[in-house]
């Protein structure tokens, strides 16, 4: 039978993995099988850990390959058809050693010869049974095979073939899993470890906290622990983990190939036969000399010898370095440390989930440092605050996010969900929407004056404040008194003659209010932000330069300035104008020779005619005058333009001033 290596320790974390540990017995050279899910092999075989605890060594790991159960199954030199098992594998076996125990005493050991089937006369009906030859000795003995009660391979190789295939069948039964081997080699009894990674279910948290009048709450966590694998965790050691390390999935159980250059033979053609040429001279008497034979005797290069391998030398089981710091409560024993950036929870008694199920595990039941008060958020719910727990986590440990049921007197009063909670942290856990209290929410917007005014490079930029005041009425209708924290969101917004927040968050300003049974507060929070108008100077009227003056914008240096940029501006006004007017003139000049033109071309000879053409050409003679004088007029005019244009540059480029008006005021 081979060894059982059943699960010992389990650690989950918050990423979608889970930490498995293994230990157990095994004796000399055992195999031990491990069965996994074919899409966790990736995560096995980048992390399984194997040691030998007791000094023996682990030779190899294998595992079934990806190939198709067809393909498997040609690899294997035996056939076992679904009917006739026994008759169809011993036919196959021919020649294989066999010892057989024939009744209850009888055993006989032989080379299987063949099978065949023999009729026997059982009353008076002829049956056919079958019977198994083997050659003992030098004779033959044949065997009624429904008496044999044990048949013992005694070949290896045809016993491993069977395991083989036997083994190869059964994994095809369940298609998505896959078989890991560990193989071991020492003597005696041996504790094994094995420890891997695997894909599983993230571990969840809900809590409770449970009030009562008087009393400091009780926190109470519970973690969810699913179990989707295939075997039972029986008695293990459950941690769980808070953090985020990192992890991935990486192909090594595929094969991987990687092309390579074809490289072709190099040929060279063939020798053509070489004849010698025939010598024509006389021909004497050849000395004969024997030739000389050389012998070459190579001797044999011995293969060079092999270092024997070193077994890997045993060591002890894992040591894990742990600085824990214990903490014990009432209801729950739960063994805490951390872990860098991890926080590690472990249950300090073990733990029982079985496959496909799910359980419940505490983890958590202390008192802590909280007590009621209110929340308002005009976002959340704006004409009523919500009742919270305003906790700090004195538990000394790191809470996990997750959802929180509230009871008050041993009844539920609502639900919650907490964020992640480092020790001392403080939050506030809202559960239910108080109906005791109501609020009204008011706001007014108003520009301020301008603070400051600045003129550079031909712009003037004014600064100014807006100013938002919010007006909450809180009303308490509760027979109690109450604190509650009011939520104003910050916006890039700044306080003005209001009262410092009691607290900051990343988007609100908190502020703490104390209401009496009963009574009403009106409670305002004036804001002020800064904001800025800019005006091109450019375009700027004499009324507007008196406006600018008056207001403290600008100096009477500026407005000098910009009175001279007016003049400039109208000057490049005329001249605009006066340039258009050229441009028509020239385009109606245009059209006149071009209606001339047309005349002269459609003139026949005669006296008239000629007076007429005559006529026709000193207009046009006329016209062309008047352009080349418009021509000089435009350049003038663009001349004029362009030097109008240079002075208002020159003179807003110039144009320099900062005032400072105040700051601004609620």
């Amino acid at each position: 039978m081979p060894p059982s290596l059943p699960i010992r320790r389990v650690v989950l974390y918050k990423h979608g993995v889970g930490y498995f540990e293994r230990q157990g017995k095994v004796e000399g050279s055992d195999t031990l099988h491990l069965d996994f899910k074919a899409r966790d092999m990736n995560d096995v075989l980048k992390s399984m850990t194997v040691l030998d605890l007791s000094g023996g060594s682990v030779s190899a790991v294998s595992y079934d390959s990806t190939k198709p159960l067809e393909q498997l199954l040609q690899e294997a030199t035996l056939r076992i058809p679904d009917d006739g098992g026994i008759t169809a594998l011993l036919a196959q076996v021919k020649g294989a050693r066999v010892s057989v125990r024939v009744g209850k005493e009888q055993h006989v050991e032989g080379v299987i010869v063949g099978l065949e089937c023999l009729p026997l006369i059982e009353g008076k009906v002829a049956v056919e049974r079958p019977f198994l030859t083997l050659l003992v000795g030098a004779s033959l003995r044949s065997f009624d095979l429904l008496d044999v009660a044990e048949l013992t391979f005694l070949d290896d190789a045809v016993r491993e073939d069977l395991e083989f295939y036997l083994a190869t069948v059964l994994s095809s039964y369940k298609k998505d899993t896959k078989r890991v081997s560990v193989l071991t080699s020492g003597e005696g009894s041996r504790d094994l470890f094995v420890s891997y990674v695997l894909e599983a279910p993230v571990w969840k948290t809900s809590y409770r906290i449970l009030m009562e009048e008087g009393e400091k709450p009780l926190l109470q966590g519970w973690a969810v622990v699913d179990n989707t694998g295939d075997e039972d965790w029986e008695q293990v050691d459950l941690a769980l983990i808070a953090g985020l390390p990192v992890s991935f999935v990486h192909d090594l159980y595929n094969p991987r190939y990687l092309k390579r250059p074809v490289v072709e033979v190099r040929t060279e053609a063939a020798a053509a036969p070489v004849i010698p040429e025939e010598d024509y001279g006389t021909l004497g008497e050849a000395e004969a000399e024997a030739p000389m034979e050389v012998e070459m005797a190579m001797a044999p290069m011995a293969a060079p010898a092999l270092a024997p391998m070193r077994a890997a030398p045993g060591g002890g089981g894992p040591v894990f370095g742990r600085r824990e710091a214990r903490e014990r409560s009432a209801a729950v024993k739960t063994v805490t440390k951390e872990v860098g950036d991890l926080f590690e929870y472990r249950v300090d008694h073990p733990v029982t989930v079985h496959r496909n199920q799910s359980a419940l595990v505490p983890i958590l039941h202390r008192t802590f440092e909280g007590r009621r008060v209110l929340l308002y958020n005009r976002a959340t719910r704006e004409k009523n605050p919500m009742a919270c727990i305003e906790l700090k986590n004195t538990t000394g440990l790191t809470l996990e996010g997750g959802p929180v049921t509230v009871t008050d007197a041993d009844t539920y009063v609502g639900e919650a969900m907490l964020d992640t909670m480092k020790p001392d942290d403080r939050r506030f856990v809202p559960y239910a929407v108080e109906l005791g209290c109501a609020v009204s929410v008011e706001d007014a917007m108003e520009e301020g004056p301008v603070r400051r005014a600045v003129v550079a490079r031909g712009v003037l930029t004014v600064e100014f404040f807006h100013f938002r005041r919010t007006h909450y009425v809180i009303r308490n209708k509760a027979r109690r008194a109450q604190t509650l924290y009011l939520e104003h969101p910050r916006a890039g917004w700044q306080l003005e003659d209001t009262r410092e927040p009691d607290e900051t968050t990343d988007n609100f300003w908190r502020f703490k209010r104390e209401l009496e049974s009963g009574a009403s507060e009106d409670f305002a929070v004036t804001e002020t932000s800064r904001n800025q108008r800019t005006y091109m100077l450019t375009h700027t009227g004499l009324d507007d330069v008196a406006l600018f003056l008056s207001s403290g914008f600008i100096d009477e240096r500026v407005a000098e300035g910009l009175r001279e940029v007016a003049a400039l501006r109208e000057k490049l006004a005329q001249l605009t104008e006066e340039e258009r007017r050229r441009f028509e003139e020239r385009t109606q000049l245009f059209e006149d020779q071009k209606r001339i033109r047309a005349n002269i071309d459609s003139l026949k000879s005669g006296g008239s005619q000629r007076e007429l053409s005559e006529r026709f050409v000193a207009k046009l003679n006329e016209q062309e005058d008047r352009l080349e004088a418009l021509a000089r007029e435009l350049e003038q005019l663009a001349q004029g333009k362009r030097e109008a244009q240079e002075a208002v540059n020159r003179t807003l480029q110039s144009l320099a001033f900062t005032s400072d008006l105040g700051t601004p005021r609620g």
